[in-house]
């Protein structure tokens, strides 16, 4: 999308209703696409959504001869490695800024081809997330690495040998990346103050699927015995727990009821906890989650981020959205990124009471405590919302954007409703259900 197809006029003040559909987790998917590289025949990935992370991943794939071809049923595809060769430099390079998992093809193409080479990276702008650690991990495992103009370019003279790893702070990108590269190194690999999340979980069955041998112990240890040999998996990738509490934080903005087909219970339990201290309500069945706002005031709470299993700090910026409609003062501690909050000045545009900290506030000191991030919030409520015009920062931010353009009254021109597609599959079609009121500026409802 370019120019107007890039805005989207939001005429707030109605309740989302309806029922929506989450399929497989943005975390975890593109992921498992990487791990189809290590295996010696095809995989077969299913509840795959149609997101931009997932289109970036396969045609990284396709540049490195892997064959990837849509399966029998719906969001399921085909991923055959058995011609894996060298992709040139410069459609690699096409890619750069698009997304950072290209990242994480270094391990699986070390093992697969001896070299690999990986342009800048983008993604959201929400913090730092530098990747020299991904290549000091590489380093230890015996990769070579020569930083070029273009990017970094990777050899590994010899089979890559098992390490001890200690994660200065529980990274799923860093955790993601010893798994990748250390199921077909030589030897153990001891990862610890690893990242536990439920996608890390399922990136594991995916590589135990394909033969490799990972235990995960309770004070986050994660080892790796190094096998010769990986086979193909076939794999049900486990819903998208962010989304699902994205579309639960929207039904309780908007005074709204949405059933999220595909959400599951145990992933969410902090979120649903959460939700429920809010004043939300859910019903939980065996095929999804009905989040609803039960009428009267909403309540306003202490709210910490922290990695899985602490609040997810995916789950904050669309939850803020409902508490500029709560009663009385909220605290938000971010944790986990420091720049994550800055989303809050669009609100306050909008007509929240949004007043960002230095400080650790309403929890434990932090990382960040001591760095001069403004990474705190105290959220005054209830106010109402007024439309504005919006332009979208990142991922969660941006639907944030676009729940709080739900919520308030009057019209708002959201610019840069694209960067959503990184993330939602299909979010136009899915507002369209839920009975929204949203127009291109050329004046066709979507």
């Amino acid at each position: 999308m370019t120019g107007t197809d890039d805005v989207l006029l939001v005429h707030g003040g109605t309740p989302l209703e309806g029922e929506i559909r989450v399929r497989g987790a943005k975390n975890l998917v593109p992921k498992a696409m990487v791990a189809a590289l290590l295996g010696s025949g095809p995989s077969r990935l299913r509840n795959v959504p149609d997101i931009r992370d997932v289109r970036v991943v396969r045609g990284l794939l396709q540049l490195h001869g892997v064959t990837v071809r849509p399966g029998d049923e719906p969001g399921e595809l085909i991923l055959d490695p058995s011609h894996v060769e060298s992709a040139n430099v410069a459609d690699i390079d096409a890619h750069a800024g698009s997304s950072r998992i290209p990242i994480l093809f270094c391990g699986p193409l070390l093992h697969r081809l001896g070299h690999a080479f990986i342009p800048g990276l983008g993604g959201c702008d929400i913090g730092g997330r530098p990747i020299d650690f991904h290549f000091e991990v590489l380093r230890q495992f015996g990769a070579t690495i020569e930083k070029r103009a273009d990017g970094q370019y990777l050899e590994a003279p010899q089979r890559l040998r098992g390490t001890k790893i200690r994660l200065p702070y529980p990274s799923v990108g860093s955790t993601e990346q010893v798994l990748l590269t250390a199921v077909l190194a030589e030897g153990v690999t001891e990862l610890s103050n690893a990242a536990v999340e439920p996608e890390i979980e399922d990136l594991i069955c995916v590589l135990q699927k394909m033969g490799a041998i990972i235990s995960m112990d309770t004070d986050r240890t994660i080892r790796i015995t190094g096998v010769d040999r990986l086979d193909g998996y076939t794999h049900r990738a486990i819903p998208d727990r962010l989304e699902a509490a994205s579309w639960a934080s929207a039904a309780l903005a908007t005074e709204g009821n949405i059933y999220v087909r595909g959400a599951q219970q145990r992933s969410m339990m902090t979120f649903l906890n959460t939700f429920r201290r809010v004043g939300g309500a859910f019903e939980i069945d065996d095929e999804g989650i009905r989040f609803w706002h039960p009428g009267g005031p909403l309540k306003a709470i202490a709210l910490e981020t922290d990695v899985h299993p602490g609040f997810q700090t995916d789950w904050q910026q669309p939850l803020v959205v409902a508490l500029t409609q709560a009663a009385g003062l909220s605290i938000v501690h971010e944790t986990v990124y420091e720049s994550r909050l800055g989303f809050t000045s669009a609100l306050n545009q909008m007509g929240a009471h949004i007043q960002l900290y230095r400080e650790c506030l309403g929890g434990s000191d932090c990382r960040f405590g001591q760095r001069n991030f403004l990474h705190s919030a105290v959220v005054s409520g209830p106010t109402k919302l007024q439309g504005a015009d919006l332009v979208i920062p990142d991922l969660r931010g941006g639907f944030s954007y676009l729940i709080a353009a739900l919520a308030a009254q009057g019209t708002s021109r959201v610019h840069g409703i694209d960067l959503i597609n990184r993330g939602y599959e299909n979010f136009m079609d899915k507002l369209e259900k839920l009975g929204a009121k949203v127009e291109l500026p050329g004046g066709s409802l979507v």
